[in-house]
């Protein structure tokens, strides 16, 4: 039976492949737009992933040498993503109906933070230390906020992009 910081090992291992793989994609994506804003704001998320990276290897360091988490360990400061179209400028907003790669990314996006979300709300609830449960919850809080973002700004540009692409029945 694998014991409870076996299992927190694995969690973290698992966490620190999610965020170098939204990394990537965010680097990916940022590199692929063609919209000033958009580039800005994606590779503000995909450092935000790094961050969590720096993050979660540190915790680990810690729990390896100590058992327990370093509290002292923080998380910077999170990307400003505000308003109905945090990520995209109002120049691709104009264009919507032809932002089909950045439909996309907002798409997978989407998921890839909802997933996390739900990671590490599910590591906080298993967390029988108080210590690692805040550490799970202040992640789970900063991937609500991208998933948030990403969600509103889809939201925003959905009934527009639709129309472009001849997808509505009206």
């Amino acid at each position: 039976m694998e014991s409870a910081s076996q299992k927190l090992t694995e969690g973290i291992h698992q966490a620190i492949k999610a965020e170098v793989d939204g990394y990537h994609f965010y680097m990916m994506a940022a590199r692929s737009t063609e919209d000033e804003q958009g580039r800005s704001v994606l590779q503000s998320l995909a450092q935000d992933e790094l961050e969590h990276v720096r993050f979660l290897k540190a915790q680990h360091a810690a729990l390896l040498a100590t058992g327990q988490p370093d509290e002292s360990v923080k998380l910077g400061a999170r990307a400003e993503l505000k308003g109905s179209s945090p990520i995209f400028s109002s120049a691709l907003l104009a264009r919507a109906g032809e932002a089909h790669f950045e439909m996309s990314a907002l798409s997978i996006g989407v998921q890839l933070e909802l997933g996390a979300v739900q990671f590490y709300d599910a590591q906080a609830k298993a967390a029988t230390d108080p210590k690692v449960r805040a550490f799970f919850e202040e992640l789970a809080d900063w991937e609500r906020g991208h998933y948030q973002a990403l969600l509103r700004q889809q939201e925003t540009m959905k009934d527009d992009y639709w129309a472009g692409g001849g997808f509505t029945p009206f």
